[in-house]
Order: structure tokens, then sequence, then C-alpha cells
């Protein structure tokens, strides 16, 4: 994953039950290309972490509101898994507007695991080729998508992988991605 990401701002989004290493092992992976990654959430201080959605695995510390974000602060956006944490990212209005916003602006947009239950809930998983956890994959085939049973899919801005075993491509993919698009400064040179 050598590439040069430097100048480039992610936004991670993630609330209570996320599932540990699908936020750490992204996040690190940007971090060492270059880029500058932000914790949103639909709740300011910590985030409360989880290992295999069961166990507690400590906390991650909230950079900001994601109603008070702007897709135009970000050059792409991770939603990671867990079931508890995108479960309560779909229900949050302004959660589900800034997927949304996010996927319609074209810039890159990861989710892994149950992370797409909040793209469905946007509305933007129609014809469109995406992975998840396998136990999702019906509510994704139901909102319109093409499920496929691969380690990581990519179409068009639309990144998603199946599970922890497949962090490694999931990581690559966001990193790939992200390099070969333009930052904010570059789209208003």
């Amino acid at each position: 994953m050598a590439a040069d990401l430097q100048g480039r701002t992610v936004a991670i989004l993630a609330a209570d039950g996320v599932e540990r290493v699908e936020l750490e092992q992204p996040r690190e992976a940007l971090d060492r290309a270059g880029a500058r990654t932000e914790i949103l959430s639909i709740h300011d201080g910590e985030i409360k972490a989880r290992d295999n959605d069961l166990d507690e695995a400590g906390t991650f510390g909230v950079d900001g509101l994601v109603a008070e974000a702007s897709v135009a602060d970000y050059d792409a956006l991770v939603l990671p898994g867990g079931t508890v944490n995108p479960d309560q990212l779909r229900v949050d209005e302004n959660a589900v507007a800034f997927v949304r916003d996010f996927v319609e602006s074209g810039k890159p947009v990861a989710a892994i695991c149950h992370g797409p239950w909040t793209l469905i809930e946007a509305g933007v998983v129609t014809g469109r080729t995406l992975t998840s956890f396998p136990s999702i994959r019906t509510d994704l085939r139901n909102a319109g998508a093409d499920v496929v049973d691969q380690e990581v899919v990519v179409d068009k801005n639309l990144i998603t992988s199946r599970s922890p075993d497949d962090l490694s491509a999931f990581c690559e993919a966001i990193v790939s991605q992200l390099a070969g698009t333009t930052t904010k400064e570059e789209e208003t040179s």
C-alpha cells in the first residue's frame, strides 16, 4: 500500500458497538499512507468498541458529530461494521443523510461487514454490486443490490468487504481508490 495520501481527510462514521478491528485497521492503513482520519458519530465523547459483537474492546474518541459534518470537508468515508454500530447509524437521520450525500458526491465510500446496512437505509445500493457479511445479503438484495461473495468489491465509488478476515484487501482497496481521486484542494484549483 505505497500511496501518498497527504492532504486527504477521511471520515470514519461509527457509533457504540463498532467492531474494533474494522475501525482500527482501515484507520491505521490510511494514517500510514499519509491521510488524516476523523471519527464522526451520532454523539460526542467516546464510542464503545466490541470484538465479535460480544466482548468489550475499549473506546475511540469522537472527533466530530455527523450532524455538524459536511461532505465537502472529506475525501472519503469509511463505514465499519459490527451489528450494533450500523443499526444505530441507520436510524439516525443525520447519519443517513451524510452517507447518502457522500455516495452521491462520487467520493469513495467503503463499508465492511454490517456497514452496508447504512447504505441500504440511505437508498444508494440499487443497481450496485456489493458484498457484505452473509447475514445481511438478503437485505442488500431486497434493496436492489447485486450481491457477490468476494473479499472486496469496488463498484464505482463504493468499496465493500465481507468481514474482518478481508481487512487486508479492504484496506488496500480504500487506499488505492483514494489515491486515484482528486483532493478537495485539487477540485477547487
